[in-house]
Order: C-alpha cells, then structure tokens, then sequence
C-alpha cells in the first residue's frame, strides 16, 4: 500500500464529477491513506458530507466556523494535520480563487493557510468552453508558477453533452497524482527511455518465436522513474498490461521493431534502460502465408539469423545515455551478467533468475557495476523499481 502511513485532505468544489471523489477517497484509503474531506457549499448539492464520511470514516468540514477544533481555526488546523492536500474536482471558480489568494470559505482559507511545505494538488473539471477560455489559461499558469500540482484535465465526453478537455481524471489516475506528489523527485529533469516485455519473432502470419517475460519489472521502472520526476518513454513488445500513468508508450513486435524504435527516440534521452526480453535470434526467411502440415512431410527447416543486439547498439553511440542492461540467466548468474555488461559496454548490468520471475509480482535483483555486485533483496518488483531508480540517482 503505497500511501501507508500518509494523510490526505481531500477537498471537494462545485461540480459533477463529485461522484467521482467518492471513488478517489475509497482508492487512497485502500493504499493505506487517511482522509479527511473538506467541502464546500456548492458540492454538496452533489453530494453530501454523510456519504463523505461514511466512506472515510472521519468527520466531514464544511465551515469556517467549526467549533470540532479546539480553537475553532479548521481552516489553521487541518492543514497541519495532513501530507498532502488534493481538490478534486476543482472548478473554474475555485481555480480562480487560488490564483488570486481570495480566501471566502473554509476549503479557500484552508489552501491559503497550508504549510509551504505541504503540496497542493487539483484536479481542475468542467466544461470545455470554461477550459479553454483565456482568463482559465491564464488562472491555471499562476497556479503552476505558485507551485500547486495541476492533474488533468482529461479529454473526453462531457456531463453537459460536449465533448473536449476538462473533464476530471479517473480516481486510479489522481491516485497516481497523488502518490507522485509525495516521492522525492531525484529524476525530475530526467529522460529515461526503458524497453520491456518480449520480442515476438514471426515464422509464419500466424506463428512465431517469444518468450515468457510478462513486462512487469520493466512497467514497474517506469512507473518510478515517473513517480521520481523524469519524462519517460517505454518501448514495449506484446504485453497485457496498461500503460503506467503519466508514461509515453511504444508498442513494437520484433527485436528489428524495438531497435527502429529505440534509435528513433533518443534525442534528449539521459538514462536508457534496456530491460526487454529480446530474442537473440529470428527466422531468416519468413512465410508469407501458414506453414501447412502435411502428413508424411518433413518437419520444416527453420534456419535462424541474428537479431540486432539493441543495448550494444545505443552504448557504442557517441554521446550515449547512461545505459542499464538486464540480463535473465538460469544458472551462473553472477559469471554470465557481469560479462554480458563487460562485452556490451554499459556502466551498470541488472541480472535475476529469468525462470524465477517470469510473469510474478516479485523478484530478486543484482546489480554489477564496476565496483563489484549489489544485492537487492527479493521484494516486489514495483519496490525494486523504486530502489533501482534510487541506486541510478546516486550514480547519475
């Protein structure tokens, strides 16, 4: 639960998506999170602090003048109670209320008078013409500028039946928001380019040559290298799982694919982590219709030629990027990773038992550089993510 430990104020402002806040505060609270909700006159004719507070647990403020505080100041109070605060949905009112420090409620005043320290998150909603109207550009910059987190908007169909941006992000995606806000940022400047899952070579239009690796380790690194601040671009072979929040996804198929993809997205890149499952060899000469089954005929003869050897490949150019490699053994782990990083090139080589990890949730993690081996011990691979974008900010 990636919020143990934290509390959350979740402000609530006038609008619709209200019934999406419901969702929100229930998905903080199963990553661990205590929330508190403050709400202002206009949202609860969408929904009522009662439901807030059963969905909670906790008392639900509403006014300035709440005498539950001791020294009847919420708006000093909650603030100081809390690690982060998030508005969501955040109106265009409100919005505008921010970036002009005006303070005529509870939730306002209690924005005004949080803590420099304390991060300030909305997630603006509404409808498409208010979005784009120049005085909300113009509110949402000050915003931006005052340090306070803008989430979304989203782009899509409207409650008023309009179609554009403004509408709130999914509660999953403000999680992510949320959860992001409070990791120290040790890449932000960064741009990581990460490869992941398996490479899918064709024999024929209906068959081909792949590999168990599901792209979970290589999902979850780059989810921490976004949650630790860094533009990020995963280049992905067939895989099942949803494209990591706030990431830029490629997909590809082949090894040939995934190299003219790489190649063609460095400009900029500082960190290249190559943690795909490549395969090392295709077919030289694929069929261009089903390789038929014919009884008493032979079995056919699949001749191999070498794939692109992608990590080398980007390590060997001028100016590279920091360059990670993986490396999935299923015995010497230890002799066999530190030559792979030796012969490749590259400053840092992660291995693990590939039999071991393929498709779990967790893993075991060695990482060779040289000044010899580190062990990361066995956790789960978004942990080991994080741990391993921790390691590269202190080499980096």
């Amino acid at each position: 639960m990636e919020l143990s430990g934290k509390t959350v104020l979740l402000g609530l402002t006038g609008g619709i998506a209200c019934y999406k806040a419901a969702e929100f505060a229930r998905a903080m609270i199963r990553e661990g999170a205590v929330v508190h909700v403050a709400m202002t006159e206009n949202s609860q004719q969408f929904i009522t602090p009662l439901t807030m507070q059963a969905l909670t647990g906790n008392p639900v403020f509403t006014s300035s003048w709440d005498s539950r505080q001791p020294n009847n100041m919420p708006h000093i109070d909650l603030p100081r109670k809390v690690d982060v605060i998030a508005v969501a949905p955040c109106t265009a009112n409100f919005i505008a209320k921010l970036a002009n420090g005006i303070c005529d409620d509870l939730l306002s005043t209690l924005c005004q008078a949080r803590p420099v320290t304390t991060p300030l998150l909305v997630a603006p909603a509404m409808n498409v013409e208010m979005w784009e109207k120049p005085v909300t550009q113009r509110n949402i910059c000050q915003l931006q500028q005052d340090g306070i987190g803008i989430m979304g908007p989203a782009s899509g169909f409207q409650a008023c039946g309009e179609v554009g941006k403004g509408r709130m992000l999914e509660p999953a995606e403000l999680v992510e928001e949320v959860i992001a806000a409070l990791q120290p940022k040790t890449m932000a400047g960064r741009h990581f380019l990460i490869t992941a899952g398996p490479t899918f070579e064709p024999i024929d239009p209906v068959r081909g040559i792949t590999n168990h690796s599901s792209g979970k380790m290589g999902y979850a690194i780059a989810r921490a290298a976004w949650l630790a601040g860094a533009e990020v671009t995963l280049v992905s072979g067939p895989t099942a799982l949803p494209t990591p929040y706030g990431v830029k996804r490629i997909d590809v198929m082949s090894a040939r694919d995934m190299l003219e993809a790489v190649t063609g997205n460095l400009e900029g890149i500082d960190v290249f982590i190559s943690v795909a499952a490549v395969a090392d060899w295709r077919v030289k000469h694929v069929s261009t219709q089903k390789i038929k089954k014919v009884a008493g005929q032979a079995v056919p003869d699949l001749v191999f030629v070498e794939n692109p050897d992608i990590l080398a490949t980007v390590a060997k150019m001028p100016d590279a990027p920091y360059c990670v490699g993986f490396a999935a053994e299923s015995e010497n782990l230890r002799e066999y990773a530190e030559a792979k990083r030796r012969k490749k090139g590259v400053p840092l080589l992660v291995g693990n038992i590939g039999h071991e990890t393929f498709g779990k949730d967790d893993n075991t993690l060695i990482l060779f550089d040289d000044n010899g081996a580190l062990e990361l011990p066995h956790d789960s691979k978004q942990n080991l993510a994080r741990r391993l974008i921790d390691q590269l900010a202190s080499r980096l």
